[in-house]
């Protein structure tokens, strides 16, 4: 029996790979993101189609037996933590600086009002449509959650394809998506250690949001030095191949564990600790490219396979249920445009900019089935509900870049931003184009002056990593902090940190 449910867990995998490749495939063509190909194919896999089409076949592949199940749900499991390793990894910290005030007004209003919405309908949901009854505040945390937040990962896909990036109303929006993400992982663990404590009182409450707190506070300040010295003398001193993956999913399952030791979300540790890596000194662009090919080729597929596959679409023939799902989709369309139109207004910008902020925050994607998958396995969210976060996910997500691109071409371009692309374009067109790191050898004579004066200018313009190679012989290893400042208009620790990030560090 073992050899046949070893050859039926490979053939689960291969068939989930493939047709997740090829509907991935056909929606990119389509201009949808390719995650929404992959739940899509897990639906066609499921019993919303292939079940009905063939169900002998369909149970015979995906059997219902719990240990024949657990193999393939062990991936997806794993998969969860990659898949939050890489968003961590893909939240760019730095934009939510820059662009500040409108982002944060946007990210609070954006989940507020959503939250309060689905919080409040899974408060007048009726028993039947609740896993436990006497948790019902837990589901309405997870409900709310659901529709109030943004999937980072699509919303910066659809702005980056349509050259948007740039733009000032483009960086808002990604950056209030970051936001979302790292304000809606909050409440999911919050949520968790509600749950694990099987009632809701001040003493867990205020168990889960100081356990929270102080993880969050611990990583960000002592972590964030821990994580870089880790991956820097892994990649220092091993000599086999790619010793820094290996270290950063360590340093993923440790954190994950130490959050399920104080009693929130595994996926909170995960997320944090791709941020923390992500911000990493020595992490190049080629051992970041070997671990996202991994997540995105065998994770991805995998997870949002099986997501599509434990939802039910045929669920939707019961008027209830279709009434419930519209329902869903309006509450999470509606309260979404309205709390961000709202953030928008308040973060100051215009009319025409807040509608557009209105609708690019519409897309639900991979999170919102992340967050509804964690609930169904905690026994928090029944499968009816899980297939319609499932489908109002799939709903909004499809719908957004359309109306994202209608209200983008109502946006006009202010003097200020027109200033600033038009300075950026000239300087792509400079005497040195597409300049990505400066390399400076220097001294302390009149030409060693000057050539660190002239780096100064060509690096201040967009504060470039430089290197200094201090010819003297007075600098010490760290180098000359002074010589640093003066290159790159940038604090020394800053210039180091941006120098080691574009080295030729090796690909491990």
């Amino acid at each position: 029996m073992s050899g046949i449910s070893d050859a039926l867990f490979i053939a689960e995998l291969a068939l989930l790979l493939v047709v997740g490749r090829l509907m991935g495939e056909v929606a990119q063509r389509i201009g949808q993101p390719s995650v929404m190909g992959q739940l899509i194919g897990g639906l066609l896999l499921g019993p919303s189609f292939f079940g009905l089409v063939w169900p002998a076949a369909q149970h015979a592949i995906f059997p219902a037996d719990p240990t024949q199940k657990s193999m393939i749900d062990a991936v997806s499991e794993l998969g969860i933590l990659m898949l939050l390793l890489l968003t961590g990894m893909e939240t760019d910290l730095q934009m939510v600086r820059r662009v500040g005030r409108a982002a944060i007004a946007t990210a609070v209003a954006g989940v507020a009002i959503p939250f309060a919405c689905g919080f409040a309908l899974g408060e007048c949901l009726p028993a039947e449509f609740l896993p436990n009854p006497n948790a019902r505040v837990v589901t309405a945390i997870f409900l709310g959650t659901a529709l109030s937040i943004s999937s980072v990962k699509i919303v910066a896909v659809v702005v980056r394809e349509m050259n948007f990036m740039r733009r000032d109303l483009g960086q808002i929006i990604v950056a209030s998506a970051i936001l979302e993400d790292t304000i809606g992982w909050v409440i999911i663990a919050v949520a968790f250690g509600l749950a694990a404590a099987g009632s809701l009182d001040l003493w867990s409450v205020g168990r889960a949001v100081i356990g929270t707190a102080l993880f969050v506070l611990a990583s960000f300040t002592l972590g964030r030095r821990l994580v870089f010295r880790l991956i820097r003398w892994s990649n220092d001193n091993f000599k086999s191949d790619f010793p820094v993956i290996t270290t950063i999913l360590v340093i993923m399952a440790v954190m994950a564990l130490i959050t399920q030791l104080i009693g929130v979300s595994t996926v909170l540790g995960a997320f944090v600790a791709g941020i923390l890596i992500g911000q990493s000194p020595i992490l190049t662009r080629h051992i970041d490219e070997q671990l996202r090919g991994l997540i995105v080729a065998l994770f991805m597929p995998v997870f949002f396979g099986l997501s599509g596959l434990s939802a039910d679409l045929t669920v939707l023939r019961t008027p209830a249920l279709a009434a419930l799902g519209a329902g869903l989709i309006v509450i999470a369309s509606v309260g979404k445009f309205i709390g961000a139109f709202i953030g928008g207004k308040i973060g100051g910008l215009s009319r025409a900019e807040s509608l557009a902020l209105g609708c690019g925050m519409n897309a639900r994607g991979s999170t919102e089935v992340i967050v509804a998958s964690l609930g169904l396995s905690a026994g928090l969210l029944t499968h009816d509900l899980f297939t319609l976060i499932v489908t109002m996910a799939i709903v909004t997500t499809m719908a957004m870049p359309t109306m994202l691109r209608w209200s983008l071409k109502r946006v006009p371009l202010r003097k200020k931003e027109r200033l600033r692309l038009e300075r950026e374009e000239l300087d792509a067109k400079g005497f040195v184009t597409k300049l990505e790191r400066l390399l400076l050898a220097t001294d302390d004579s009149p030409n060693g002056k000057f050539a660190a004066q002239l780096a100064g200018i060509i690096a201040g313009s967009d504060a470039k990593p430089t290197t200094i190679l201090d010819l003297s012989g007075k600098t010490q290893n760290h180098g000359d902090e002074t010589d640093e400042r003066a290159a790159t208009g940038k604090n020394p620790r800053t210039a180091r940190r941006r120098t080691v990030r574009t080295g030729g560090q090796k690909g491990g």
